[in-house]
C-alpha cells in the first residue's frame, strides 16, 4: 500500500501547526501497522497450507524412504537356492536350510547286479514286472545274493479269411492256419558271485515250459533253458559265459520280426535256428567270449554244439529236457558277431496298415 501526497497536501502540512505533523506521523504509523497486520494475516493463512503440504511431502518421502529401505532389506535377505536356472527358488535367509539334494538310488537299483548278465536281449527289470517287490520277497532274496525273473506268454492265432473258421486243414503248415494256441513259461534264477571277489561273477539257472495246440510249432516240453557261469576279465574288457546257453538271447537281431512268440512261424522264425543255433527250448553246451575294444566296438565269438540238423521239432523231441550233451547228427557250430553299440532311439509305436489275413491275441505277464 502506497501513500500518495500532492502539493496541496504538502502546502497544507507546511501551514499547519507543528502538532499537525506529529499527528500525520501517527497516522502514517497506523497505516503501516495496518499493512503489517494484513500481511501477517495473509501469511498466517498461507503458512498452514504450506506447512500441511510440507508435512504431507515429508510423510510421503518418509514412507517412500521406509519402503525403499524395507525393499532393500528384503532383497538382502533373499537368497537363491539351486545351481540350475530352472530349479532356482527364493527363501528367507533366516529360514531353516534345506537338506542337500543328492541323487538317491531308486528302490530297485539294488537288484541291478542280480539281473542276467551277458544277454543281448534287454529283459525287463524288476521295476517293470508284475510283482516288483511285493511282500519284500525280492529284497529278502537279494540280501543273500539271489535274483530271479519269471514270465508267461500266452498267444492265440486264428485265420480271418472268409469261411476259414468253418473248415480245418488236416496238415497245418504254420501257426494260425488253423486256430492255434500256445503258452510259453520261463523262470530264471541268478546268484551273485561278485560278493566272493569274482569280477561280475554270476551263476544262472533257468527252466522253460511250453505247450502248443499245433505241435510242430513247439512241441510240448518242460526242461532247462540255461545253466551258465559268467564273469569278466581285464577291467571288463573280456566277458566269458559258459554252460547250457540260449544264443538267441546272446546275439543281436536273430529273429525275423523281432519276437518269436508273436510270429506265425513260432520259434522257427529265427533263421539261425535252422542253421543249428541254440535257443530257450533247445539249449546246448556253449562257450561265449566277448572282447570290447572300447565302450562301443566289440566282437563276440561263440563255440556251441549245434541243434539237430533235422530241425527244431526233431531236436526237442529227442532232447526235451535239454540236458543231453548231444543229439543225432549234431556237431560244432561257430558263430561270430562284430558290432558297434549305440544309444537306442525312442521307440514309436505304429498301427500296422493294410489288410490282414490272421488275427493274433497275446497276453503276457512277468514277475
Amino acid at each position: 500500500m502506497r501513500i500518495k501526497m500532492n502539493s496541496n497536501d504538502v502546502q497544507n502540512d507546511q501551514t499547519r501547526p507543528s502538532y499537525s505533523a506529529s499527528g500525520h506521523a501517527f497516522r502514517f504509523r497506523s497505516i503501516r501497522k495496518a499493512e503489517l497486520a494484513v500481511a501477517c494475516i495473509l501469511a498466517a493463512s498461507l503458512i498452514p497450507g504450506r506447512a500441511l503440504a510440507q508435512t504431507t511431502n515429508m510423510s510421503n518421502q518418509k514412507s517412500d524412504t521406509l519402503s525403499a529401505v524395507a525393499k532393500r532389506n528384503v532383497q538382502k535377505k533373499m537368497v537363491q537356492l539351486g545351481s540350475d536356472t530352472g530349479e532356482k527358488r527364493t527363501a528367507r535367509a533366516d529360514a531353516r536350510p534345506a537338506k542337500a539334494i543328492t541323487p538317491q538310488p531308486g528302490p530297485f537299483a539294488k537288484f541291478e547286479n542280480l539281473r542276467i548278465k551277458g544277454l543281448e536281449v534287454n529283459l525287463p527289470g524288476p521295476a517293470d514286472t508284475l510283482v516288483q517287490d511285493k511282500g519284500g520277497i525280492r529284497s529278502a532274496l537279494a540280501e543273500i545274493g539271489i535274483g530271479y525273473i519269471a514270465w508267461t506268454q500266452n498267444t492265440y492265432v486264428s485265420n480271418l479269411l472268409p469261411n476259414a473258421a468253418k473248415s480245418t486243414i488236416a496238415n497245418q503248415l504254420y501257426s494260425g492256419q488253423n486256430p492255434t494256441f500256445y503258452t510259453l513259461n520261463y523262470m530264471m534264477v541268478t546268484y551273485d558271485l561278485s560278493r566272493y571277489g569274482i569280477p561280475d561273477g554270476q551263476i544262472i539257472v533257468g527252466t522253460e515250459q511250453q505247450a502248443w495246440t499245433w505241435q510242430p510249432g513247439g512241441p510240448d516240453r518242460w526242461g532247462i533253458n540255461t545253466i551258465a557261469y559268467y564273469q569278466t576279465f581285464f577291467d571288463r574288457k573280456l566277458e566269458l559265459k559258459v554252460g547250457y546257453l540260449m544264443n538267441s538271447y546272446e546275439l543281436a537281431g536273430t529273429v525275423v520280426g523281432g519276437n518269436p512268440g508273436a510270429n506265425v512261424f513260432g520259434p522257427s522264425s529265427n533263421v539261425l535256428y535252422q542253421g543249428g543255433m541254440n535257443f530257450a527250448p533247445a539249449p546246448t553246451p556253449t562257450l561265449n567270449l566277448t572282447y570290447h575294444f572300447d565302450d562301443r566296438l566289440y566282437n563276440k565269438v561263440s563255440f556251441q554244439r549245434s541243434t539237430s540238423p533235422d530241425g527244431v521239432f526233431a531236436h526237442i523231441t529227442a532232447n526235451s529236457t535239454g540236458l543231453n550233451w548231444s543229439t543225432a547228427n549234431a556237431g560244432l557250430l561257430l558263430l561270430d558277431e562284430s558290432g558297434y553299440r549305440n544309444s537306442e532311439p525312442p521307440r514309436v509305436c505304429r498301427r500296422p496298415f493294410g489288410l490282414s489275413y490272421a488275427t493274433m491275441a497275446g497276453c503276457s505277464s512277468m514277475a
